[in-house]
């Protein structure tokens, strides 16, 4: 910690708190993210967020090619010093949410590891996910109470959680306490393990119908279901009570209670009115 301050004085830089900036630099928890990615030395890995090169530099002595993405141009000298060396590196400045992760990569299939902003956690992981060259694997840092949402099953389901099990599996590999920061949060935080799915594990007629309905469905989600679902399509409450009841599916349930089977038989019965 003492090291992380001295650098930052040095070169007069406070983290900001406008773009989230906690820098991870226990080292324990900096190995076992990148041994939870499995890299090999012919790997490609997208790190999202270089700040000071801490796990930059972890990531750079495994893979083959680094390509780290931030956005505060503040950090170009500290990254120019602590990563010299790495031949293996190519940092690229700008908003990840604004960028073709695919471009980045040049095409090739990629990882990604992260110590992700929490501000733009549930943006991430949808830009990633949903990218047209999407990553085979990532390992990233997000608040613990996010994590334990994204790998929830049925009874506990959100939004994020059905968005993020369509396209992987995810699992929760361990808790980081706040002191493993610099600056320390005031929440506790965990290291998520999402691996993609080569096929998705429910079978959608057409994907943005699918998020369409989920998306209604999670409208107001502690209400019933059919109350939920009828504001967010816009449709009269007897039309949702019916879409519900061909689907199997009881319409005083929360959202919150149905799999991922579940809204995709609503979803083909949706698609089919």
């Amino acid at each position: 910690m003492a090291d992380i301050s001295s650098i930052l004085h040095r070169y007069g830089l406070k983290p900001s708190k406008e773009l989230g900036q906690h820098f991870l630099v226990d080292e324990r928890a900096l190995k076992r993210m990148v041994a939870a990615a499995e890299l090999t030395s012919e790997e490609v890995v997208l790190e999202i967020g270089a700040g000071m090169g801490n796990l930059t530099r972890h990531l750079a002595q495994v893979a083959g090619r680094v390509i780290t993405v931030e956005i505060d141009r503040r950090f170009f000298p500290i990254l120019q010093a602590e990563l010299v060396g790495f031949s293996n590196v190519e940092v690229v400045w700008g908003d990840i949410l604004a960028l073709d992760p695919a471009t980045l990569v040049g095409g090739q299939p990629y990882k990604v590891v992260a110590n992700l902003p929490y501000s733009i956690t549930s943006a991430a992981l949808r830009h990633l996910l949903e990218a047209r060259v999407p990553p085979q694997r990532m390992v990233v840092t997000v608040q613990r109470e996010v994590a334990e949402r994204i790998v929830a099953r049925g009874g506990k389901m959100s939004l994020l959680a059905v968005s993020v099990q369509f396209y992987g599996q995810p699992r929760l590999l361990f808790r980081l306490r706040p002191g493993a920061f610099y600056p320390p949060p005031e929440v506790e935080s965990a290291v998520l393990r999402i691996d993609r799915h080569p096929i998705p594990p429910v079978e959608v007629a057409d994907r943005e119908t699918f998020f369409q309905v989920v998306r209604a469905g999670f409208t107001h989600p502690r209400k019933q279901l059919v109350n939920s679902l009828a504001a967010g399509l816009g449709i009269p409450s007897e039309e949702a009570s019916r879409l519900l009841t061909m689907a199997g599916i009881d319409p005083r349930l929360r959202a919150e209670c149905l799999s991922l089977a579940d809204w995709a038989r609503l979803a083909r019965v949706f698609g089919m009115r």
